[in-house]
């Protein structure tokens, strides 16, 4: 996982975790552990539709089993998936902007009751919006794989995350957190883009790996 562009709040919050800091679990998993039915083709983007305050809730628990970072409700929440359920572009980058919302309401009311505590042991955590692979949004499992086929290009991969990745940033989250990168080129479209869009967030990318020494895609790190 590369951090880029790093700050002081990103470094202050490592130093005060002791070095490194803990990101909260799975999200889905949790949201299913209540109830929630995200079988979908959003898989639990589809919870900033129908529940809301379920994803609240979920932010809440991590927050009080001592993570030090949320991350967003976005993985798999995309322009052109939302689309794909009958929404507008406005209201599709509203939602886009909606899992940022709720991660920070979540971290306020946490650390608001938290910092009136003496000796209370928590840190006062940071939001990292997720973006989550090319392969996610087609979710055919191809973000375990690699293999986008031929026809996807640095460009395609370029223009497919641009537009989720100004909406995140406008949001202003604490940190950006492209996940289960599955191979070179998205790796390279992901940093291409933070420095053709002049992103000042810091960022990490997070690739999946069968061995703990390549990508999907047979790729070395």
């Amino acid at each position: 996982m590369g951090i880029q562009k790093e700050n002081g709040s990103l470094e202050d919050l490592i130093a005060k975790a002791g070095g490194c800091a803990v990101v909260d679990g799975g999200f889905a998993t949790q949201l299913e552990k209540h109830g929630a039915a995200i079988n979908d083709s959003i898989w639990s983007a589809v919870c900033l539709i129908k529940d809301p305050d379920l994803i609240k809730r979920v932010h809440l628990e991590y927050l009080e089993a001592g993570a030090d970072i949320l991350v967003t409700s976005s993985y798999q929440a995309t322009i052109p998936g939302f689309i794909s359920k009958g929404l507008s572009i406005e209201e599709s980058e509203s939602l886009l902007k909606k899992s940022v919302k709720l991660a920070v309401e979540a971290r306020d009311k946490f650390w608001d009751a938290k910092k009136r505590i003496s000796g209370h042991g928590y840190n006062r955590a940071l939001v990292a919006a997720s973006i989550g692979s090319y392969g996610a949004y087609l979710a055919d499992g191809s973000e375990y794989s690699g293999c986008y086929g031929p026809s996807v290009d640095l460009a395609k991969l370029k223009d497919f995350h641009r537009r989720r990745l100004q909406v995140l940033v406008e949001a202003s989250p604490d940190l950006l957190a492209f996940e289960t990168i599955p191979n070179k080129l998205e790796a390279q479209a992901c940093v291409e883009l933070l420095e053709e869009e002049n992103v000042q967030i810091p960022s990490w990318i997070c690739f999946s790996s069968v061995d703990g020494e390549n990508a999907p895609s047979g790729e070395s790190f």
